[in-house]
């Protein structure tokens, strides 16, 4: 892997996407930011390493709003990204604020009863079978619940957000395809029709809120409701259901992990801390553009530059963590960027943490035996380039 070849096939390659470890191990080492075409045929650079990560997630000079360097026309999914991932200061402040007030650690500490409740719920039928696809029968409609409830959106419109999800996500991978459009028509549409019964009745939920702010003209505009709350939707579970999956996965690869996390379930905090380390849930940082010429690691990357960081290879950045390559929940307290750092530090992570502890000292609880129904490399990881995570998870239990 040579910095002067820009399109190397083995990046965002199948083998890639079922095991990208081996290619960051030889990017960090040789080429740590690596000029590359990523799958949407972008050309951009990719870092790699833990020390260069942290300057990118938290230079301001690297901007996330590419309307400042670009025409907006050029951005066809627009009402996506009218909410605070894809701005920079003042506007951030303003979107971030007005929807942090629904995921304060206090909040959601309080929320652990009730989700748990869900949890149990979605268990109990399936205590009497042999095996179960972790995927669809848990890990996805657990923190799809929660969100929803915390919105005020149908829970019974769960699948919907799923494929609507599913398809903004897939679309990352390059391959955009008319029905990707169709979904972003009926999830914007949907969205609308569901803003004119909230004005209609408003209530204390996080959208009532939103409106209000929108309401008030100064605060939100109407494109940055339909961005923030598709935002919310979106994130507000996906994180939490491969984290969820890719935790089970490394404790199945692991069993004396897995032993030791039953002998003492009070390290579950410490366990699910290493398996964001370990395989995190978000394989890329959103984009960002360098706003002035600027240089990386020795790299001279120029105003409009794209820079992708790689969390997962950060990561494993032997200079940061010691035998990356290891899932050990023993290890100390990891300061990873699985929820990336800075201003753009994840929201909703107290809330993936929450549940994330609620579903796997659930799924230890009841299935001690649980094992992988397939052979690992039958896996098939999402495509895109911010999930990682697999498709489903067929497990025996009994």
């Amino acid at each position: 892997m040579k910095s002067s070849n820009s399109e190397n096939p083995a990046l965002f390659s199948k083998g890639f996407l079922q095991n990208p470890y081996p290619a960051y191990s030889q990017l960090r080492e040789m080429d740590p930011v690596h000029q590359v075409r990523f799958p949407d045929g972008q050309l951009g650079w990719l870092v790699t390493r833990y020390e260069d990560a942290v300057e990118v997630l938290k230079d301001p000079r690297f901007i996330k709003d590419i309307s400042k360097l670009y025409d907006g026309s050029m951005d066809q999914m627009s009402v996506f990204t009218q909410n605070m991932l894809f701005s920079d200061p003042p506007d951030h402040k303003r979107l971030r604020g007005l929807a942090q007030k629904a995921f304060t650690p206090k909040l959601i500490a309080g929320m652990r009863n009730h989700i748990q409740e869900i949890a149990d719920g979605l268990l109990d039928p399936l205590s009497d079978r042999s095996s179960i696809n972790l995927i669809d029968e848990f890990a996805f409609p657990l923190p799809i619940i929660v969100i929803c409830e915390i919105l005020g959106v149908p829970v019974e419109d769960r699948d919907k957000f799923r494929l609507w999800s599913n398809s903004l996500i897939e679309g990352t991978s390059g391959e955009i395809g008319a029905s990707m459009f169709d979904h972003m028509n009926q999830f914007i549409q949907y969205l609308g029709q569901w803003f004119a019964k909230v004005r209609e009745h408003p209530g204390d939920d996080l959208i009532s809120q939103l409106i209000a702010a929108e309401e008030e003209g100064d605060r939100l505009t109407e494109k940055e409701l339909y961005g923030v709350v598709s935002l919310l939707i979106i994130a507000g579970h996906e994180t939490t259901v491969n984290l969820i999956g890719n935790t089970i996965l490394a404790l199945l690869e692991f069993p004396e992990q897995q032993n030791l996390l039953r002998e003492h379930p009070e390290m579950i905090p410490q366990a699910l801390e290493e398996s964001l380390r370990y395989n995190g849930p978000v394989e890329f940082s959103t984009s960002r553009w360098a706003s002035e010429a600027l240089e990386l690691n020795g790299k001279q990357i120029r105003p409009g530059d794209l820079v992708v960081v790689s969390l997962n290879a950060a990561n494993h950045d032997p200079a940061k963590f010691k035998n990356p390559e290891l899932f050990d929940i023993t290890r100390e307290k990891s300061p990873h960027l699985a929820f990336g750092m800075g201003i753009h530090f994840c929201l909703g992570a107290p809330l993936a943490r929450l549940e994330g502890e609620i579903a796997i000292a659930s799924l230890l609880e009841r299935f001690p035996d649980m094992q992988l129904n397939i052979d690992k490399s039958e896996l098939e990881w999402r495509p895109g380039m911010i999930v990682r995570g697999v498709k489903e998870i067929p497990l025996s239990i009994q």
